[in-house]
């Protein structure tokens, strides 16, 4: 399987300004520019991007790992926060709240530290990974 997606920029890194189109059209022309990702200006960046990734992967991973072990969650919420410092991506952070009917922590904690080290995104960021994980 492979997936893309493409990029278009016009003008100079600063004040030039970009678009970003995925290959299932969730993402269509979609602006991005040096506002949008060093300050906080309107349009996306590749760091939200990344952040979306991560955390559905790991969510979706978490998810299977769940299964699994003989339950099914009522649901994972997971926000992630990616950490850019002096050009770097130096961490990703993943906060979990999980309702998961009947599972007891430890058989939670197993699938989370799993799903945190092995979802694809986790082992194709090469950072800091850390998860905050709270079982309702």
């Amino acid at each position: 399987m492979k997936r893309n997606a493409t990029a278009i920029w016009q003008g100079s890194g600063k004040d030039g300004k970009g678009n970003l189109t995925s290959q299932s059209g969730t993402l269509t022309n979609t602006q991005y520019s040096y506002k949008s990702r060093f300050e906080e200006g309107t349009g996306t960046n590749p760091e939200e991007l990344i952040a979306a990734a991560h955390a559905g992967c790991f969510t979706m991973k978490l998810s299977f790992n769940i299964d699994a072990a003989g339950f099914t969650a009522d649901e994972l919420t997971t926000k992630c926060d990616i950490t850019l410092d002096n050009g770097t991506i130096t961490s990703s952070h993943l906060t979990l709240t999980a309702k998961i009917p009947g599972i007891s922590q430890d058989a939670f904690d197993a699938a989370v530290k799993d799903a945190e080290a092995n979802c694809p995104i986790s082992k194709l960021l090469n950072t800091e990974i850390t998860v905050d994980a709270m079982l309702n």
